[in-house]
């Protein structure tokens, strides 16, 4: 039997394991390493066993991940969300879905300083949801507009997905973040106008709030200026190279420390429990990571990427065609998968393809990212749906149902997006 068949069969496996409802970290890692036993024999196997965990945790790259996850937590803990609502409430809530549009808005802002869509979802779902619920919004606007919300938060940087894949494909984690934020800027006003259209044609979906004056617009801004000075302090340090992703994490997660103790809301029991979110979270993603770095030693063994590459490179069809395709399998995992898990799992598959199809990295890391997004809010299974779901007693086919219309706007963007590049790399070429 061939390498590469034996990579197929690993990949039903896997395919197998997953719908068993097991851990996906641990299905990742049992097949690469059973995978590459049976290709290599079980001596090099476990000698990849041996050094694989430490190589991967030694990186210093892999601390952004628990330091953002970190900024996030304190973040909340400062009270932060429900500001950031505050202000856009004001400046939103008088207009005919308002209250839906400031969530949106919210969900960007807050994904500047998350990097998690569940994170980003459950935040502003605690805020926001009771909020709609007052003004006799309808369900499905309202649990709608969270969990599409939600999914700004891994395309906004800081973004956890980003950091993985800049890892995967020893891509520049600083140009990933540049690339992802005017998308992500898109995809809130994307949503945005979707709200606007359905309150156009009908009004009693998401009914207007009390007007409120230009001082009190003024003074829920101000109250968020925090939230400015961390963004503009990660993504600023970036881009103009004055610290690395590693130290802007570490800067980051100090700055929102220090702004939680200015506010009060900081105390020795709120300081454990976000350390210990943070070490479940990241723990967790570590997990997820080291199951991906032994099933890509079993691929790497396997050549099946790069047999892949080459018989599609081959195909006399347009090379977007082919990558309509690989977002077309993306989008379909992502109605089963978690989306780290489906970054980790595809893109050592597919990265080869794309570099042989000539297209940019960061581009395509961008796609990826965003085409993850669309699906925490498929069905059937659908992360950021859940996640809502846990927040209020609206049946799940009224979530699914809310948020219908802003899968088609996601499908629309993804168009834009592939359409004009330039639209993604304006800001990192303005790096380079």
């Amino acid at each position: 039997m061939s390498p590469t068949t034996i990579g197929f069969i690993g990949i039903v496996i896997l395919i197998v394991l997953i719908l068993s409802r097991m851990h996906i970290g641990i299905c990742m890692g049992l097949v690469g390493f059973a995978g590459f036993a049976w290709v290599a024999g079980i001596e090099p196997a476990l000698g990849i066993l041996k050094t694989v965990p430490y190589t991967t945790f030694a990186n210093e790259e892999m601390s952004v991940i628990p330091m953002f996850i970190l900024m996030g937590s304190f973040a909340f803990a400062a009270g932060m969300s429900e500001d950031l609502y505050a202000a856009v409430h004001k400046l939103f809530g008088s207009l005919k879905g308002g209250l839906a549009m400031a969530t949106i808005a919210a969900c960007a802002c807050f994904a500047a300083i998350s990097g998690s869509s569940l994170a980003t979802a459950a935040t502003l779902g605690r805020v926001a949801l009771p909020e709609m619920e007052r003004y006799k919004y309808d369900p499905g606007l309202a649990t709608g507009s969270v969990a599409a919300g939600g999914c700004i938060g891994i395309l906004i940087p800081p973004s956890v997905i980003l950091i993985i894949y800049g890892i995967l494909t020893e891509q520049s984690i600083g140009k990933l973040f540049l690339a992802g934020f005017i998308p992500g800027i898109l995809e809130a006003i994307f949503y945005i106008i979707t709200i606007a259209i359905l309150v156009h044609f009908k009004p009693e979906l998401g009914p207007p709030g009390p007007r409120t004056t230009v001082k009190e617009k003024l003074f829920a801004l101000a109250r968020t200026w925090e939230v400015i000075v961390i963004f503009l302090t990660v993504i600023g340090g970036l881009y103009t190279g004055l610290f690395t992703p590693t130290e802007a994490a570490g800067i980051g997660a100090f700055v929102t420390f220090c702004f939680a103790i200015m506010r009060r809301k900081m105390n020795w029991k709120i300081f454990t429990t976000s350390l210990a979110d943070t070490m479940q979270t990241a723990g967790m993603l570590f997990l997820i990571v080291l199951g991906a770095m032994l099933l890509g030693y079993f691929f790497s063994i396997t050549q099946l990427p790069f047999e892949l590459a080459s018989t599609v490179s081959a195909l006399p069809v347009n090379r977007y065609v082919v990558l309509t395709l690989i977002l077309a399998v993306i989008l379909a995992l992502g109605c089963l998968m978690d989306s780290l898990a489906i970054v980790l799992l595809t893109v050592p598959v597919f990265y080869p393809l794309i570099v042989s199809l000539d297209f940019n990295p960061i581009w395509f890391g961008i796609l990826v990212t965003r085409v993850t997004e669309m699906g925490l809010i498929t069905p059937p299974v659908g992360l950021n749906v859940f996640v809502i779901k846990g927040l209020t007693n609206t049946p799940m086919e009224t979530i699914f149902r809310g948020v219908g219309p802003f899968l088609i706007a996601d499908v629309c963007e993804l168009v834009l997006l592939i359409s004009l590049p330039q639209i993604t790399m304006f800001l990192p070429n303005l790096m380079m």
